[in-house]
């Protein structure tokens, strides 16, 4: 699971806001082809792991595969059937804000047919929608 090695504060006191559409990250830097976001949202560690397997799976040692989000913010709960009270809970499991625009994976070494396939999958294990972009060479 991706998680910092290291953080300022253990529990944060404001949540990540998701509001408006990404500044940075929105294009091609490393591949020929990307998986990008088209609605806003947080991404768990687990559904990008499980993305990063899909698109594995696909690409085997033909392509390479470059993650553009990093899980760097905590998100903290209570235990279950806990009454109200007794101060924040604790870290449960961490979260990269995605806004639309966002490029989240990218795929270099394969073909259209083959990137697109992947890239599919990978997006069946997002609770968002998403598009390929391919790079205009």
């Amino acid at each position: 699971m991706l998680m910092p090695k290291k953080v300022k504060y253990r529990k944060p006191q404001t949540k990540p806001r998701i509001k408006g559409k990404a500044k940075g990250g929105t294009e091609l830097l490393f591949g020929q082809y990307g998986l990008k976001a088209v609605e806003p949202r947080w991404i768990t560690s687990r559904q990008i792991e499980s993305c990063r397997v899909a698109i594995m799976r696909r690409v085997r040692k033909k392509g390479k595969m470059w993650i553009r989000i990093f899980p760097d913010k905590c998100i903290t709960k209570h235990p279950a059937e806990t009454r109200m009270g007794k101060g924040k809970g604790a870290p449960d499991h961490w979260v990269a804000v995605v806004k639309p625009g966002r490029i989240m994976f990218e795929l270099e070494g394969l073909g259209y047919e083959e990137a697109k396939d992947a890239m599919i999958k990978a997006g069946a294990k997002l609770p968002i929608k998403t598009k390929l972009v391919v790079r205009e060479d």
